[in-house]
């Protein structure tokens, strides 16, 4: 029980994930034998559509716009303020993660900070490093495998096919990738100013209910 106390948050999270990614499976793979039916083409199971382009290609055309909604936040907040905004520093709080040399002496701190100034440095950017590679490695496979879509399309068609380098050029990739980044770009922008007025009761993502709207920061 103590487990699951201390890690319900991330438990049902990926719980949510797991039914989510589920159900756009099985909803993909009717939509693929449906679209099979309508041109003649052979049927793929289950297990051949969880591997097939036009599975991967969605799946990390969202996963894509996620860690680098994710990545860019991270990193913006790091250096710009919204005065009033839970989701914002107080810029007339002290520096946190001033002179972390001497704060690797602390008891707890991560044992990283005692390896030498590279060390802290790369462990101070981790966070955003880490979703930032992620966000790389999303758009990679989305292009390329949006690319096989392509080709295969394009096939179909009788048309000339595109290689994958002459697909990262192609309006379709950046058009699916666009209309993910913008939706992300605006959900976390009205997050960061509906903070400033709203609150969400014991929410560490809001500011206390009675704190001024003025106050910045949780």
């Amino acid at each position: 029980m103590r487990f699951l106390k201390d890690n319900g948050l991330t438990l049902i999270l990926l719980g949510l994930f797991a039914a989510s990614i589920f159900g756009q499976w099985m909803a993909g793979w009717h939509v693929a034998i449906e679209d099979a039916r309508r041109h003649g083409l052979p049927i793929l199971g289950l297990l051949a559509y969880s591997a097939s382009p036009e599975f991967l290609s969605s799946v990390f055309e969202n996963w894509e716009s996620e860690f680098l909604q994710m990545a860019t936040y991270v990193v913006l907040t790091a250096s710009l303020i919204q005065r009033g905004s839970a989701e914002s520093k107080d810029p007339d709080a002290p520096k946190r993660d001033a002179d972390l040399e001497v704060q690797a002496a602390k008891p707890g701190a991560p044992a990283i900070l005692r390896w030498g100034a590279i060390w802290r440095s790369l462990y101070a950017r981790s966070l955003g490093i880490a979703l930032t590679g992620l966000f790389l490695l999303s758009f990679v496979i989305h292009w390329t495998q949006s690319a096989r879509v392509a080709a295969q399309n394009a096939q179909d068609h009788g048309e000339a096919v595109s290689t994958v380098w002459a697909y990262l050029g192609d309006a379709q990739l950046w058009f699916e990738s666009f209309q993910n980044w913008q939706s992300e770009f605006l959900s976390t922008a009205v997050l960061v100013v509906l903070s400033i007025f709203l609150r969400q009761r014991e929410s560490p993502e809001s500011k206390a209910v009675a704190a001024p709207h003025k106050q910045t920061g949780d």
